[in-house]
């Protein structure tokens, strides 16, 4: 039996994130088309025996589960440093960066290999919108992938030039996307979920941590801007982040009255369908991405789009949304609220939108990645 052994700590993290939905995305669709004579292994820190047993409960099939000595925050320390060898046996797959990289030879010993995920520059492009610590440990591990990595995969195209001009991986890279969950569908009581959320008839969405390379700063400030649509509110979905990202002093600040912003914090996947799938257009303003698995999701319900004109998000959504140049970055909250006002003003622009949406968001799917990243281990 061939085993791939799957990083899945970030599944379990306080603030799972992106990365979080991703990892475990992908190693669900891993264990659905595992090839004949392979399993998918889950490897976790010393998490508690709660987070473990909803890590098997949230991917069933998996040939084993190891629970690593050290908890999260000490394991990632320890591969940082290079102790990892007894992790980094056998065939590897980090769906981050967080991964037991050390110096080994796949070719001497076969079935050795480590697979290493990187999802975004924003270390070097943006480091600002960082922790100090954050940038310091992904800048360490994508030094270390760069040293003992067998391969490294980039959700986008845009991520791929990025990265190789920071270390050249060159042919150890590959471009393999994500996708909407299967889980976030419109549940039969969405009537009753709206209005247990308290969402308007008409209302702007936004959704992701509250963090500051969100921009979600520059989007209080865009519907506070007497271009934007005055009788539409903002409704904002994520769990807090770093970084003290306050909205209700932000649209204070920005003049934006009380009535105009609704907060729904973290919210499960039943409700952020009804959110997305009512929303009169879904606003993602962020000033850098690896992917922007928002986009998609809300183009997958129809919702119109517009986004920031970073460079990843730019090709995953293609020509399917309304682009905003996020430069120069003092005119970006007036450039969002005439984008805004356009498309909710605008039944035909907004009929395309719902149209051109979903079938971008067909063109990705959480199978193809998963056969995808098999491939790369076979080729490997």
């Amino acid at each position: 039996m061939t085993t791939l052994r799957v990083i899945v700590d970030q599944v379990i993290a306080p603030v799972p994130g992106g990365i979080g939905r991703y990892a475990e995305e992908l190693t669900r669709h891993l264990i659905a088309t595992a090839p004949a004579g392979c399993e998918v292994e889950a490897v976790v820190s010393a998490a508690p025996a709660a987070d473990i047993e909803r890590l098997t409960t949230l991917l069933p099939g998996l040939g084993g589960l190891e629970r690593l000595a050290l908890p999260r925050r000490e394991l990632s320390l320890a591969w940082q440093a290079g102790l990892a060898k007894g992790a980094s046996r056998g065939m590897v797959h980090a769906p981050s960066v967080l991964a037991p990289l050390v110096k080994h030879n796949r070719f001497q010993d076969v079935g050795h290999q480590t697979v290493v995920t990187v999802h975004d520059t924003v270390p070097w492009t943006h480091p600002e919108t960082l922790t100090p610590r954050g940038v310091h440990f992904h800048k360490a591990m994508v030094r270390r992938a760069w040293k003992y990595a067998d391969a490294v995969v980039v959700p986008t195209h845009a991520v791929a030039a990025e990265l190789n001009s920071i270390h050249r991986f060159d042919e150890r890279l590959r471009v393999i996307g994500g996708a909407t969950s299967g889980r976030l569908t419109v549940p039969v009581d969405a009537d009753l979920r709206a209005e247990r959320l308290g969402l308007p008839d008409r209302y702007v969405l936004a959704v992701g941590t509250l963090e500051p390379r969100k921009g979600l700063r520059f989007l209080i400030e865009a519907m506070a801007h007497h271009d934007a649509p005055a009788e539409v509110p903002l409704v904002i979905a994520g769990p807090d982040g770093w970084g003290d990202v306050d909205v209700h002093g932000l649209a204070e600040g920005a003049g934006l009255t009380p009535d105009r912003v609704k907060v729904l914090g973290r919210i499960d996947d039943a409700d952020l369908a009804v959110a997305y799938s009512r929303a009169s257009v879904f606003v993602f303003p962020s000033l850098a991405e690896g992917f922007g698995l928002p986009v998609i999701e809300a183009m997958s319900f129809g919702t119109p789009v517009v986004h920031s004109d970073d460079a990843a998000v730019r090709e995953v959504a293609s020509d399917a949304g309304v682009t905003v140049a996020t430069s120069p970055r003092e005119s970006y909250p007036e450039r969002l609220a005439q984008a805004v006002y356009q498309v909710v003003n605008d039944p035909l622009l907004a009929g395309q939108l719902a149209v051109a949406g979903p079938d971008r968001a067909r063109m990705f799917d959480w199978r193809d990645s998963a056969e995808e990243t098999w491939a790369l281990h076979a080729d490997l």
